[in-house]
């Protein structure tokens, strides 16, 4: 069955959203989604949005914060167009009627500050923007006439038409164009055949990579995965941002702890009750998010503790039931009340630094195709994300792809799109075999427990190669059995966990230095005469390889420069 729009949106998020309703101005958008629209890491954002609305604030505090987090892997261009245009898009959300908290003072916010800031700037709507923001945008999406949602719809691969090519060539995929994708109907058990003018991947992060993550399920690395499969160019993946306190309960899945709780004066402690953040930073309680999860991670294995506590009992319970009353209630559903009692925490995989390169309208390497919000990877996060600026990076990103798609789409109108032939998969259906099954649950699991022992928050040599030698074997496995097992989306979402965690793995062993979330025993110190570029990873037909360049934001299409090793997979 094909489906024909001008634009496919893939992911109902922040990105996918603000864009479709943009787009949807000029033309017909699908927005696919693979599970229920709201199952979006947007949903879950806690903390807010990072923007300078404050009268204390400026521009260049914010720049200056979002380059010092990142550890000199910025791009300054995208930071200052991020957070130069970041205003106009929070007036978006204002005139869409997302409720955030009000000052004192006429037209003001109650603002919040995180880790890193130096001023309060993150507007937030208690402790639930980002399902705050989420709702006012689905339900925009829904009432328009132009935005049709395909929920329990996954994206098996993108259709792309390839151009002539130059043997040899770095600018190999330059020429290739994107046409829609293929898509598995999950409930339907159906592979349909969408074609669009353009497809914007918004599929979000991939924190279902580690064992222990602040994400929804959803957050598989799909985007990562059919980009790279594509020819796409990706970069910084070995920059996985652990959030430092994630809630620690047997009961407790993927529960966050926003780090707005610190940012009002809550202290991380030991079991016996010491503060110890003073001690690994002069920012302490507040320091970046790379220093404080290592720092939790020091204290776990020097104490032999299975957690640390966040104390914010002092403010008493009225502010905290005005200000977290998302938290009070789970943590009170749990039998903690952090009114009295400090909150058990541990680090989580939380946010992917790095993602598909994209320019500055957030288009990728392959023509037609655009990438925004955490799957991107556009030079604003380098090697560490400033707390809160995500949000804020997908909403600036989408209204510059929008701008473009728009201007565009009488002229991709003009030429008609190619004849695309339908998907020829085979679906699982009941009866499949539960041996298979077995299978794909074990794998799941091995590759999950491997990158959280072996390519988390400290890194070394001896670890990475022993996690590259076990998922080349995983992923060779995969390969082998594949074509006996139906198509699924278990078995989709572990192809594509595979392909990510040994794509992270060799960005990792790439980088012989520790900077921002990347830290590596072996190698404990930042070499800026080595090291200050980008980790650029790209497959062609050909070879697979690495190399370690910093990537252009003008134009990502061009030439990337000599890469410096080649990977064989």
């Amino acid at each position: 069955m094909k489906n024909q729009f001008d634009y496919l949106v893939i992911g109902s998020g922040i990105a996918g959203l603000t864009f479709a309703l943009k787009a949807a101005r000029s033309g017909s958008v699908a927005i696919v989604t693979k599970k229920d629209r709201l199952e979006t890491n947007t949903n879950y954002a806690q903390g807010g949005i990072a923007c300078v609305v404050g009268q204390d604030d400026s521009f260049d505090l914010h720049v200056q914060d979002t380059l010092e987090a990142g550890d000199g892997l910025c791009h300054p261009e995208v930071v200052d167009f991020v957070v130069k245009t970041g205003p106009d898009r929070i007036g978006d959300l204002l005139a869409l009627g997302v409720a955030f908290n009000r000052g004192a003072e006429p037209n003001s916010f109650d603002l919040g500050r995180e880790g890193g800031h130096s001023r309060n700037r993150i507007l937030h709507a208690q402790d639930m923007t980002g399902r705050a923001v989420e709702k006012v945008l689905i339900a925009a999406a829904e009432s328009d006439p132009n935005i049709v949602i395909f929920e329990n719809h996954m994206v098996l691969d993108l259709i792309v038409q390839q151009q002539s090519m130059k043997a040899g060539s770095l600018d190999l995929y330059q020429k290739d164009i994107c046409r829609g994708a293929y898509i598995l109907d999950i409930a339907g058990e159906q592979i349909h055949t969408f074609v669009a003018n353009s497809v914007l991947l918004c599929t979000g992060g991939a924190g279902k990579v580690y064992l222990y993550t602040s994400n929804p399920d959803v957050a598989t690395g799909d985007g990562l995965a059919i980009a790279y499969r594509a020819g796409a160019r990706l970069a910084n993946l070995e920059f996985v941002q652990f959030h430092p306190t994630c809630l620690y309960h047997p009961t407790a899945k993927n529960f966050l702890i926003s780090e707005a709780v610190r940012g009002e004066g809550g202290r991380l402690i030991d079991r016996r009750g010491r503060a110890f953040m003073e001690k690994y930073h002069p920012l302490g309680d507040l320091a970046f998010r790379d220093i404080v999860a290592r720092a939790i991670d020091t204290e776990m294995k020097r104490t032999g503790d299975d957690c640390v506590f966040l104390d914010i009992s002092h403010k008493g319970g009225e502010f905290l039931k005005e200000r977290f009353p998302n938290i009070l209630q789970k943590c009170l559903s749990l039998g903690i009340d952090i009114t009295k009692d400090p909150i058990p925490v541990v680090p989580a995989a939380h946010y992917m630094c790095g993602g598909i390169i994209t320019n500055a309208a957030g288009r990728t390497t392959i023509q037609n195709l655009y990438a925004i919000g955490e799957c991107a990877c556009t030079g604003l996060h380098g090697a560490n994300r400033l707390a809160s600026n995500s949000l804020l990076e997908a909403m600036v990103y989408a209204h510059a792809a929008a701008l473009e798609c728009t201007g565009q789409i009488q002229s991709w109108r003009s030429r008609s799109l190619p004849e695309v032939p339908d998907c020829s998969e085979r679906i699982a259906t009941q009866n499949s075999s539960s041996n298979e099954m077995v299978m794909i649950a074990h794998n799941w699991d091995f590759i999950r427990r491997l990158m959280w022992n072996y390519v988390g928050i400290v890194r070394t040599d001896k670890r990475l190669d022993l996690a590259l030698t076990h998922i080349v074997q995983i992923r060779a496995e995969l390969r082998e059995h594949m074509p006996n097992i139906p198509l699924n989306g278990d078995l989709v979402e572990l192809q594509g966990l595979g392909l990510v965690a040994e794509l992270i793995i060799r960005c990792a062993v790439r980088r012989k230095e520790s900077r921002g979330l990347h830290f590596n025993v072996d190698h404990p110190e930042k070499d800026d005469s080595n090291w200050l570029q980008d980790t650029v990873v790209r497959k062609n037909p050909a070879e697979e390889f690495i190399s370690t360049v910093r990537f252009r934001t003008d134009e990502p299409a061009s030439g990337q420069g000599r890469p410096l090793s080649f990977l064989h997979l």
